[in-house]
């Protein structure tokens, strides 16, 4: 090997390495060749197309396969005969094969799908599950039958519902064991269940508890259980604050992950701290509003995750705009209802999670009945903030449009004023706990928390000594 003049040059092969290279690369070729004759068969769950050209039928055979397996696989650039020809894969050409099959096809899924390399040719796959059959493609029911797509009639399709017994994703058994539940949630959940009085049974410890709470099947954790007490799971809150009305820019963002009431935790006070605030002096005690009321986005954060769809992979989002503030749930709106509908208190329940929803039932982390959009309408209109509602292709938004305060009236414009004059306590003030800041300062426990939290995010700040009888110092 030749050392270059700026790193390690190219090492030329000789006739004689050119030769073997070549024979090597030509019976690697043929083993392929010969493995593929054998590995790439159509069946009743893999489907083969030429290209994204035959992307009709192909949604139509993904029906079909779910109807009869449940799950299966399409591959774009394979021939009927398993011959690997390839596909020419462009910059949009995944995204329109998800439009596609989540366009078109009913009740929708969301199947992984990749570009991959076939025999050095560019191919696109498709790997798809679902358990809520019968699917529909462009408004049909099909049946795969060998390795033919076959219309259902009415009959066959009432027939199919009939025998369906169908598998709810909570109910559905978790890789997830006891010992991954978080005991402290389990207890603090316990002592809001009994104090709300809406359950007759002590806490005695984690098994008997989730047994009780119907979240076991046999001896094993049900995704159900796996969500709600497990801090490590699938879900996800995705939060950010835009600078503008679109999501163009962003000044902010975050990533929360826990179980179901750690997340409402975490989200509820991103939320707080991103909105405007305003300090009423009327009383002796200064008091703050919100420009929302949190009582509205409390209650939106508890129904996008109670009644979102498991099953998608797409997280839950919090965002907030220069305008509005938007609560993004990965669950369709029923279809026969119109959130006017629960407004008017004329809505009925149609519950996706029935055991998420019963459990944060008891500990009255929501409230059944349908009444959710009802209570955050109302607490809107009660303070002169506009909500809606709105259905999105893939999901359920409310969004509270934010009131036009005076400059300068807002606490973030806002807070300023408060955190500024905390800082100064404690510079005159070292070492000082929160007791003594919210009878020195007259400001509330929690407005004091989340100034707190501000200014250590900011690194101003700093706790010294024992959690007991340490105190706030500012950062040198």
């Amino acid at each position: 090997m030749r050392r270059g003049a700026s790193g390690w040059g190219l090492w030329r092969a000789g006739p004689r390495h050119k030769a073997l290279a070549g024979r090597a690369a030509r019976q690697a070729d043929s083993a392929i060749r010969k493995k593929s004759k054998n590995m790439f068969k159509e069946s009743e769950s893999i489907e083969f197309k030429k290209s994204t050209a035959e992307l009709k039928e192909a949604v139509v055979s993904i029906s079909t396969i779910l109807n009869k397996h449940g799950r299966g696989e399409v591959y774009f650039g394979i021939k009927d005969d398993g011959v690997v020809i390839g596909q020419t894969v462009g910059r949009s050409t995944i995204k329109e094969v998800t439009q596609a099959i989540v366009d078109n096809l009913e009740p929708k899924i969301y199947p992984k799908i990749e570009e991959r390399k076939i025999e050095g040719k560019h191919c696109i796959v498709v790997e798809f599950h679902g358990l809520n059959s019968p699917y529909f493609a462009y408004g049909r029911a099909y049946m795969r039958v060998g390795e033919s797509d076959k219309q259902l009639s009415a009959q066959e399709i009432e027939n199919q519902i009939v025998r369906k017994k169908r598998l709810l994703w909570e109910s559905e058994i978790s890789d997830k064991k006891l010992k991954d539940i978080n005991t402290v949630a389990v207890k603090e959940y316990m002592r809001k269940a009994n104090a709300a009085k809406r359950i007759n049974f002590k806490y005695t410890n984690v098994k008997q508890t989730l047994k009780k709470l119907g979240l076991l099947h046999g001896e094993k954790l049900t995704k159900a259980a796996e969500v709600l007490f497990c801090d490590d799971n699938p879900m996800e809150i995705q939060a950010a604050v835009f600078a503008g009305t679109d999501k163009i820019t962003f000044l902010d963002i975050r990533k929360f992950k826990g179980n179901i009431f750690n997340l409402r935790e975490q989200a509820e006070a991103y939320v707080k701290e991103h909105i405007k605030w305003r300090a009423d002096m009327s009383e002796s005690r200064r008091k703050e509003i919100p420009e929302i009321p949190v009582r509205a986005f409390s209650e939106a954060i508890g129904n996008s995750l109670c009644h979102r769809d498991y099953s998608n992979p797409k997280g839950n989002e919090v965002a907030v705009f220069k305008d509005r503030v938007e609560i993004y749930n990965p669950g369709l709106f029923p279809e026969e209802l119109a959130p006017e509908d629960f407004i008017k208190g004329e809505g009925y329940s149609i519950l996706r999670n029935p055991l998420i929803a019963e459990t944060l039932y008891k500990s009255e982390d929501i409230e059944k009945w349908a009444s959710g959009l009802k209570r955050i309408y109302e607490e809107c209109e009660a303070n002169q903030v506009k909500v809606e509602f709105k259905r999105v292709k893939t999901g359920f938004v409310v969004s509270f449009h934010r009131p036009k305060w005076e400059e300068g009236e807002g606490i973030n414009e806002g807070v300023n004023e408060g955190v500024n004059s905390l800082i100064e306590h404690i510079r005159s003030n070292p070492g000082q706990r929160v007791p003594h800041f919210e009878k020195a300062l007259k400001v509330p426990q929690k407005t004091l928390e989340r100034w707190i939290n501000k200014l250590r995010r900011e690194d101003k700040i700093e706790f010294k000594g024992s959690p007991k009888s340490g105190g706030y110092w500012i950062k040198s």
